[in-house]
């Protein structure tokens, strides 16, 4: 088991069907962390009103998030857009799990903001109708994508996520609009961090911009993707690849 100082994962969007929820436990399972910090869109709660179903996978993934927590791993859940209902439970605390809006986190005597990043998305602040809308055409996709990758199966084809393409393209028209990752390294800016995590954008990311850190732990529905803070303060993206 490889041990961590700090392990980030975001948008698992428990309550879809293509959530990796099996894979996910796997990897909690072979990397231990200190702290582990879930940055949003952890529940799709938006699926779940639109007729998703929760079913024991998704119970299983977050009970065996709350066993961490009772085994001395300090658990934080940061509420996303999908799942903010959480808004309600901001500051619940309980043993090592809180829920949160955003966190410091300091690593290596430099200081990042934790946050989902929604309030980046002008789909999301201004136009939430507009947001709803690309939700279900990005589901839609995902089904396309599971019955094609069916009969790429059968003819023993490798995966080919075709869901993801149409929402590389839509994102970076989202992202041209938004300039979200300029917010999100202004932020950091004005309030004087070393840099910033986040996800939403589902695009898994390290990269310098500006003079600042600028992380994104991607998502667990596609790139099954997570940072990773080694003991020496060095970061790392890891794209879990199931044995």
């Amino acid at each position: 088991m490889k041990k961590y100082k700090t392990i980030v994962v975001s948008d698992l969007h428990l309550g879809t069907l293509d959530s990796k929820t099996k894979e996910l436990v796997e990897f909690l399972d072979s990397n231990s962390c200190q702290t582990l910090i879930m940055a949003g869109d952890i529940v799709d709660g938006w699926a779940l009103k639109r007729g998703g179903k929760w079913k024991n996978k998704h119970m299983k993934c977050i009970r065996h998030i709350m066993k961490l927590s009772e085994n001395n791993t300090n658990v934080i859940w940061i509420r996303g857009n999908h799942d903010d209902f959480l808004k309600d439970w901001l500051g619940f605390e309980i043993g090592n799990f809180k829920i949160v809006e955003n966190y410091e986190l300091v690593s290596n005597d430099k200081k990042f903001l934790v946050l989902h990043g929604d309030i980046f998305d002008v789909f999301i602040t201004k136009m939430r109708w507009l947001s709803m809308i690309g939700s279900r055409a990005y589901d839609l996709a995902l089904f396309i994508n599971r019955v094609y990758n069916m009969y790429r199966k059968l003819r023993k084809k490798p995966y080919f996520s075709i869901s993801k393409v149409m929402k590389d393209n839509v994102k970076k028209a989202t992202m041209f609009v938004s300039n979200f990752e300029t917010h999100v390294i202004n932020l950091a800016k004005t309030n004087k961090y070393d840099g910033i995590i986040c996800g939403h954008i589902h695009s898994p990311k390290i990269e310098n911009i500006d003079g600042l850190m600028y992380f994104n732990s991607g998502d667990w529905v596609e790139n099954m993707s997570a940072l990773v803070e080694h003991h020496n303060g060095k970061w790392e993206l890891i794209i879990y690849k199931p044995t």
